[in-house]
């Protein structure tokens, strides 16, 4: 079984994504990364030339690859929920978990991440904190209905995250995870 971690742009589920894998044993994965080194395009030249609909499609057809393997810690993007194919694919393949994180610790993040701009393209035509705030209030029930755990990671560290969902998992009785 894999573990999808879901979540706004820069709540951890890179960060934590690796961590998690190295002390479980397994193999990391983020489908943005790989959507990248595929089409050997950023995301945001993707949406810029190709529009979101063209990017949510490669979305779609890179998680189909990913659940083909087992025993991954995967870093999703922040819009896969967004398709409810996508939700049923990683519940079959796996154990969802859905990083939280405040508007103000995202925007934090945001700033202090040199690859928001070419991993994060707007979302909409407002300023930073507004499309947080916006897109946090039309993406929760998405993230909500997802998962099947949550964990807020503003102010606590990275190793500590990993414990958490770590002993969360094994909580849960999520088999073959070691």
């Amino acid at each position: 079984m894999n573990i999808f971690l879901i979540g706004y742009r820069c709540v951890g589920k890179t960060t934590v994504g690796k961590s998690i894998a190295r002390m479980m044993g397994r193999s990391f994965v983020d489908s943005d990364m790989l959507i990248v080194q595929e089409s050997g395009q950023s995301i945001q030249k993707i949406v810029d030339t190709e529009g979101w609909n063209v990017f949510r499609s490669m979305e779609r057809s890179m998680l189909k690859k990913i659940c083909k393997k087992d025993h991954q810690v995967v870093a999703t993007g922040g819009g896969m929920v967004l398709n409810t194919d996508n939700v049923d694919e990683m519940k079959k393949s796996g154990t969802i978990v859905w990083l939280r994180a405040t508007t103000l610790t995202i925007l934090e993040r945001i700033l202090q991440d040199e690859n928001t701009g070419n991993l994060r393209p707007a979302l909409t035509d407002k300023g930073l904190k507004e499309e947080i705030e916006e897109t946090l209030l039309e993406r929760n029930s998405y993230y909500e209905n997802a998962s099947d755990f949550f964990m807020n990671t503003n102010g606590i560290g990275v190793a500590e995250i990993s414990k958490i969902l770590i002993h969360k998992i094994k909580d849960i009785g999520m088999k073959n995870v070691f």
